[in-house]
């Protein structure tokens, strides 16, 4: 296995456990008991992965929030050249969706992570406790800062997708491990794209970020999202130098509005 298509990989990992979806609504696209499940596949064929995403109610401190699980990990020939085992957890207000919690606890092929970070949010501040090292800094950030994961949910109920035009960018700003970064997610427009449920009107999107190293605009990623009110992240695919990486919604459980495919 070549070490850079192995990177591609991780990347998949790491953005359906991540990326921000954008779309409008008067009422929230997810609640408790939200659950998607994807599979990852090289060229179409090659099993590389799994992830999942799960949504619970709980509380944190005394507050009501949301307590989102990302697990992402390898499978088949590909975990027996390099295991991957990540787990990601945020927990963000119900309401303001901003996040007060945040865990990163990765293995990847011996490459290893266990990070904390709590969120001041009226002083806009993030204590980040590497377990690893035993360290533990405090960092500035922008106002209303977003996580890994809580971003893609912020996104997902506060864009106006009936404003949006093809070509339009979206940004927010999101802190990950021990750095601030710009989050970047161009709209490229509509497509009916055929999935495992069947045909499924979708909006289409460029995710990456303008600077840093976590993600390169250069991977060329694109993003299929249900045209509906849960917005759906139905596929990932990135475009490499010799075929190509993606991921798809595999199975879905606990959606709070109802799953719109095309019926011939």
């Amino acid at each position: 296995m070549h070490p850079n298509l192995m990177k591609k990989i991780l990347l998949i990992l790491s953005v359906i456990l991540t990326t921000p979806l954008s779309q409008a609504q008067q009422e929230s696209s997810f609640g408790d008991g939200e659950w998607f499940k994807f599979k990852m596949s090289y060229s179409g064929f090659l099993k590389a992965g799994n992830a999942t995403l799960t949504v619970k109610d709980t509380k944190l401190d005394g507050k009501d929030v949301y307590h989102v699980v990302g697990k992402g990990w390898t499978t088949g020939m590909i975990k027996w050249f390099f295991r991957v085992e990540d787990l990601y957890e945020s927990y963000f207000d119900k309401q303001a969706i901003k996040p007060y919690k945040f865990i990163r606890k990765i293995d990847e092929g011996g490459h290893i992570k266990d990070i904390e970070i709590n969120f001041d949010q009226t002083a806009n501040k993030a204590h980040v406790f590497n377990k690893r090292h035993n360290t533990k800094r405090v960092f500035d950030t922008p106002v209303n800062v977003q996580d890994m994961v809580s971003t893609y949910y912020y996104l997902r109920d506060n864009i106006d997708i009936k404003s949006l035009k093809v070509g339009q960018e979206i940004r927010t700003d999101m802190f990950f491990d021990e750095e601030n970064y710009g989050f970047k997610l161009k709209y490229l427009g509509e497509e009916t794209i055929e999935t495992d449920f069947g045909r499924v009107r979708s909006l289409k999107f460029r995710p990456y970020v303008m600077a840093g190293r976590v993600f390169k605009e250069e991977e060329s990623l694109t993003l299929w999202v249900s045209k509906d009110k849960n917005k759906v992240p139905l596929r990932i695919k990135a475009d490499l130098a010799v075929g190509s990486l993606r991921a798809d919604l595999e199975a879905y459980k606990g959606l709070k509005h109802s799953f719109k495919i095309i019926v011939d």
